[in-house]
């Protein structure tokens, strides 16, 4: 899964229970590459063509899922490997919770404010 496509070079940018597919046997497979980014620069996600912004920032006007996008990634448009690893402790969060939205009770304006200021979601009450 996500393994593979750090060793492809590649930031998924949209990782979330959305876009998990799950097959036979409960298979699961990570889906919805819309937003992925092959590597060019180190870790960092690539400078669209034309861009006027620094390695790893986005294209002014894309849209991404706030709740589940890294700090750095969803203030400063920063793109990791290292920001598909926070993705991933979210969507471990929604297996947990069996689909629970993120951030329960908070829009992504209050979300952004908080995680800024060093808040974290509680361990879920049925974490294993």
């Amino acid at each position: 899964g996500m393994a593979y496509i750090e060793r492809m070079n590649y930031i998924h940018r949209d990782l979330r229970a959305a876009n998990i597919l799950v097959g036979d046997n409960l298979v699961c497979k990570i889906a919805d590459f819309g937003l992925a980014r092959l590597i060019e620069f180190g870790d960092r996600c690539p400078v669209p063509a034309g861009s006027q912004h620094g390695p790893g920032a986005v294209t002014p006007g894309a849209k991404f899922p706030i709740k589940w996008t890294a700090p750095e990634a969803a203030l400063f448009g920063k793109f990791t490997i290292k920001s598909d690893v926070w993705s991933f402790g979210i969507l471990l969060t929604e297996l947990v919770t069996k689909g629970r939205v993120p951030y329960p009770g908070m829009n992504n304006r209050e979300v952004l404010e908080q995680v800024e200021r060093g808040y974290r979601m509680q361990c879920p009450g049925n974490c294993p």
